[in-house]
């Protein structure tokens, strides 16, 4: 494809930096304008039993939708209900326990303004990000809070684009003092976010992953360094437990100590004598099952192993798993 004819990458460059900085000036603005009334919307929010409905027309209206999910993930209850459609109908969303965020940088959206009279009768409190305090949606709600933008990075002053910067900003400083003034911890996020990378690291526990029952490798301290080696292969671990009669752990061998076990004995001694007693690594790392998979990876990473034992209260041996298993739960 042909470029055009006005494309200048120095300007391209220039108009770049100058949106970035306009935009980082109006949040800088912002904040410095974010006092009482601020405070009031997070404790208004915090009172009401309900959600937060937000609501927006067009860039706002995509400003609102992304709002509500950082809302919900970050535990305040909250929906994106469109103006256009609560005229038709899902105004049936809205419950007198909720609180309205409506969200428009003129403040007069006419498909906003048109469901200000039903929210007033039904009593639900409405809160604007306006970046016009004076303006119709301003001066009707109960709090206004000040996304007003000296100017538009758009080289025309017109398209949405310093006063939408606004608007996330100042939404996402809401969603952080409201999960801040919730106790919302990180174990929180997660359980919201189960899916995602933190969700698998704080809600997969090593039992949830381990080898269990037979196939977790282990002989009696009397099997033979052949008895051993077969099981070692037999459960493709790389390592056995060796345990005792109750199958308490007392020890653990791994390909690697077979390696060097060879290495180090010299032609007069027969492999074949030893016993499982004799060649083991006494007082292995465990972890618990109840322990969270990240635990875990981080022993093996500490300790430059590639496995671990999973012992209960007693020391008994209830399962086993290595760098691949947590690789395949995606811990790692």
């Amino acid at each position: 494809m042909t470029l055009p004819p006005t494309f200048d990458p120095d300007r391209a460059i220039a108009l770049a930096r100058d949106t970035l900085q306009i935009e980082a000036q109006a949040v800088r603005a912002m904040a410095e304008r974010v006092g009482s009334t601020f405070a009031a919307t997070v404790a208004l929010i915090l009172e009401r039993p309900g959600r937060v409905v937000v609501m927006g027309m067009g860039k706002s209206g995509h400003i609102g939708r992304k709002l509500a999910a950082t809302l919900a993930s970050t535990g305040t209850p909250a929906f994106f209900v469109h103006p256009a459609e609560a005229s038709h109908g899902d105004l049936g969303m809205i419950t007198a326990a909720d609180v309205v965020l409506g969200i428009s940088n003129s403040g007069e959206s006419d498909e906003l303004l048109a469901i200000l009279p039903v929210i007033k009768r039904m009593g639900v409190p409405l809160v604007a990000i306006t970046g016009r305090l004076d303006s119709t949606l301003g001066r009707h709600a109960d709090i206004a809070l000040d996304a007003s933008v000296a100017k538009e990075a758009c080289p025309h002053n017109l398209a949405p684009t310093a006063s939408t910067t606004a608007q996330l900003a100042l939404g996402d400083a809401l969603a952080v003092a409201l999960l801040d003034a919730r106790g919302f911890k990180a174990d929180d996020f997660a359980r919201s976010h189960p899916g995602g990378a933190l969700g698998r690291k704080l809600l997969t526990h090593v039992g949830d992953v381990m080898r269990s029952g037979a196939q977790a490798p282990r002989v009696s301290r009397q099997a033979s360094l052949m008895e051993l080696m077969r099981e070692i292969s037999d459960k493709g671990l790389g390592m056995s437990a060796i345990v005792d009669a109750d199958d308490r752990v007392l020890g653990i061998f791994t390909d690697g100590d077979l390696r060097r076990l060879i290495e180090n004995s010299g032609s007069s001694v027969d492999l074949r004598n030893l016993s499982a007693l004799e060649v083991m690594h006494a007082n292995p790392r465990t972890v618990r099952a109840e322990a969270l998979a990240v635990v875990a990876a981080d022993l093996m990473e500490t300790n430059r192993i590639t496995s671990v034992l999973v012992v209960d209260e007693q020391g008994r041996l209830c399962g086993a798993l290595n760098s691949n298993d947590l690789m395949r739960a995606k811990v790692i």
